[in-house]
């Protein structure tokens, strides 16, 4: 196991990293005052698509993508380092057109879409010229069990009707966001229960479709949006089928291990910038006639956290390495282990850091209450963290018994 970075990925950390210094961080004030400007919380903030034509003047666009027909052509480990520093700062992966869910969704558009569909969809997605949200989670079942989802998508003739209701669903309040991938059962009565669900791609503006409410994330009114959505009598075309008929939970899992991976990366990048906070915070504070930093507790909490990052990081770059080089099914430890390790990492990080901050590090002044919101979600997001453990466990025990 290598994980020292190519001439390839340290020729493109430096960008980033230079680009971020240049044009993320020096606008993190401008980004969240055109969002209040404008009266909407998810406005599209104009300095994104200043940024977004610089970074593709730069080369710096899909890099997630390992396909060199339509991204950078990386590895997942030659990724991981890239999307921590881009993961530093919320609304910076988007400049480079590797925001999340967007990244998923074009995943499984190149492996599964038609040429059709590529054409329509995948094309201005890679473009960056528009957004995508990704429905499969529904507020009436439990949904961390993926079969038990009740949305319908029944046939008739050439169409699909769909009727439910979807909600978590990010990203569907931003104008831009024109398709949804919609999982639902096209056969419930199936006797195989992994082959009940298909994937349907749904516009926007198709009649029946209405956004009923974002939904905030510890108060917060989150920009990218999380909506509740509600379909009646929604007709597509029969073409608008992802996949084949009845792959729709095999489409899910293919779209949620990168993901998981890329949610850790960013994780990683975003306990780092928590920790740097931190640590310029307790060397420049004094109470009891001395910096917070030579305080006992606080070097043991900037100890313990670069420990927790670090470790981490390692277990996240070995989760990588597998997946390139043994495939995603031989990862599925790895993978769960890292998404049980580094949303706590996070959070542990970061509500360290906002008590360092005092009663500023809970406010909007700084950005760690809502990097600990975020840090928060992530123990639900792709499969909370019990999920992840028993699948870990049920694995282990296996491995054990065979030793």
């Amino acid at each position: 196991m290598d994980f020292a970075y190519s001439e390839k990925v340290k020729g493109l950390r430096k960008q980033l990293n230079d680009f971020m210094q240049r044009f993320i961080y020096p606008n993190e004030q401008t980004y969240q005052e055109q969002i209040a400007a404008s009266g909407n919380p998810h406005h599209h903030a104009e300095i994104v698509d200043e940024l977004k034509v610089k970074a593709r003047a730069e080369g710096l666009w899909n890099l997630f993508l390992p396909d060199e027909e339509y991204g950078a052509g990386l590895t997942n480990l030659e990724y991981a380092p890239l999307a921590e520093i881009m993961g530093r700062v919320a609304w910076a992966s988007e400049v480079f057109n590797c925001a999340a869910p967007d990244t998923g969704n074009m995943e499984i558009l190149a492996q599964f879409g038609t040429e059709e569909q590529k054409k329509t969809w995948l094309e201005p997605l890679l473009n960056g010229e528009i957004r995508s949200a990704f429905a499969m989670t529904e507020p009436d079942v439990a949904s961390s069990d993926a079969t038990n989802i009740q949305f319908s998508i029944r046939r008739e003739g050439d169409e699909y009707v769909l009727n439910g209701r979807k909600w978590w669903i990010s990203g569907a309040a931003r104008e831009r966001c024109k398709i949804f991938i919609v999982m639902g059962k096209t056969d419930p009565n199936n006797p195989d229960r992994y082959r009940q669900q298909s994937m349907v791609l749904v516009p926007r503006n198709t009649p029946g479709l209405t956004i009923k409410r974002n939904l905030p994330v510890m108060g917060y009114i989150d920009n990218e949006s999380h909506c509740e959505l509600l379909f009646e009598n929604v007709r597509v075309p029969v073409s608008n089928l992802l996949g084949e008929e009845g792959g729709g939970f095999a489409i899910a899992q293919a779209r949620l291990g990168p993901g998981r991976i890329h949610h850790c990366m960013r994780a990683i990048g975003s306990a780092s910038y928590a920790l740097e906070l931190m640590c310029q915070r307790a060397t420049s504070r004094v109470a009891f006639g001395k910096p917070l930093a030579e305080q006992g507790v606080i070097q043991d909490w900037i100890a313990q956290s670069e420990l927790e990052i670090e470790q981490a990081r390692l277990l996240t770059l070995k989760a990588a390495w597998m997946i390139d080089t043994l495939g995603k099914k031989a990862a599925q430890k790895e993978i769960a282990m890292i998404k049980i390790v580094a949303p706590a990492m996070l959070t542990n990080v970061v509500d360290r850091a906002i008590q360092v901050f005092g009663g500023a590090g809970v406010s909007d002044d700084f950005p760690l209450a809502s990097m600990w919101a975020h840090g928060r979600t992530l123990h639900l997001v792709d499969g909370p963290d019990e999920v992840h453990k028993r699948s870990l466990a049920r694995q282990v025990i296996r491995q054990l018994a065979q030793q």
